[in-house]
């Protein structure tokens, strides 16, 4: 019988997760049975360097504060999660995401 009835799920958010961390960005990849994400923040100000091959970059020290594994089926529900939840902070703040 239970697996007739529609879930109501009860979530439980530990204390210790109730602040959240902060990321400057997300860099997202994919196994064949799962898509990673993992939320980065900047570490340190950038700083040049000279490449193996004498070219010169920005290297970005940058930390991951959290990884994220989801089912490839839950990535089509993040993403329309996300771009409702986009349309609601656009219509609240009558403000548009830069591309």
């Amino acid at each position: 019988m239970p697996d007739e009835l529609p879930p109501q799920f009860e979530i439980d958010l530990p204390p210790e997760v109730v602040a959240g961390n902060y990321a400057d960005f997300a860099n997202v990849w994919h196994t064949p049975a799962v898509f990673v994400m993992d939320f980065v923040t900047l570490a340190q100000p950038p700083r040049e360097q000279d490449t193996s091959d004498g070219e010169r970059v920005a290297v970005v020290p940058a930390r991951v504060v959290s990884r994220i594994r989801i089912p490839p089926e839950q990535v089509f529900e993040l993403a329309k999660a996300l771009t409702q939840q986009l349309e609601f902070w656009e219509q609240e703040t009558g403000r548009r995401a830069t591309p």
